[in-house]
């Protein structure tokens, strides 16, 4: 929370080596510096130079991601002896529900399986997300430059498009491999509803933001469906077969 308020607070200050405070030096500062190295090793191509680092931290950040489908794999294969718990104990006063979460942690405890642990890799990535948006945004030298048919400083038409595209794909994929959400019709109707919503908010967004920061989103969502395809989706399907057979 703090990395984030302090990077919000200084989004309209261009970031340069001169830059003080943590957040900037140790976060802001070296991205912005390296996007501005791979530029100039490619004729100063700074949208170029932006699609290789988001893959490249994409790809740091992959291990955590994986981390994180393992505890969906995990819970998914608990839920058919937690629904047999929370129907034993449905009953609504507290001493059984004080026994619905004995039992519930105790199960998880047997199967060895942390609720918290698919939530601490995303916790992980925002700070390297956030320090990514504000390199592009105040690096003064990237909204200098064009790449392919738009200005790099300025809105796109076609960009936020492409963004609100892969990012409902993106979703759809991701709701498609976790069964755990479509057995459940509260969770399944939230999610189908940010399925919708969530696009169209980026979408917008990436209509007023410059289009650097657009190629930003389209690359990560390219990433991430690539990801869910090759590694996301075999996982959990594996996980819903019941594992490797012999």
């Amino acid at each position: 929370m703090v990395l984030l308020l302090a990077g919000c607070m200084e989004v309209d200050q261009p970031i340069t080596s001169e830059s003080e405070g943590i957040w900037n030096t140790v976060f802001v500062y070296p991205l912005s510096w390296v996007i501005i190295k791979i530029a100039e090793i490619f004729n100063n191509s700074y949208g170029l130079s932006i699609i290789i680092v988001t893959i490249f931290l994409r790809l740091i950040i992959l291990p955590l991601s994986v981390k994180q489908i393992k505890s969906s794999k995990a819970m998914q294969e608990i839920q058919p002896k937690l629904q047999e718990i929370q129907k034993k104990y449905s009953s609504k006063d507290a001493n059984t529900q004080q026994k619905l979460q004995q039992e519930t942690m105790k199960l998880m405890q047997e199967h060895n399986v942390n609720p918290l642990a698919g939530c601490l890799p995303i916790f992980v990535q925002m700070p390297i997300l956030i320090a990514m948006y504000h390199a592009i945004v105040r690096t003064e030298a990237i909204s200098n430059y064009s790449f392919l048919w738009f200005e790099l400083g300025s809105p796109d038409y076609i960009l936020p498009l492409l963004t609100a595209g892969f990012t409902f794909l993106q979703q759809k994929l991701m709701m498609s491999t976790n069964t755990s959400v479509n057995s459940n019709p509260q969770v399944a109707m939230q999610m189908k509803m940010m399925l919708y919503v969530m696009p169209i908010m980026i979408g917008v967004m990436a209509f007023f933001f410059p289009a650097a920061l657009a190629l930003y989103w389209v690359t990560g969502n390219i990433f991430m469906v690539a990801q869910t395809l090759l590694i996301n989706k075999p996982m959990m399907n594996n996980a819903n077969n019941g594992g490797d057979k012999k």
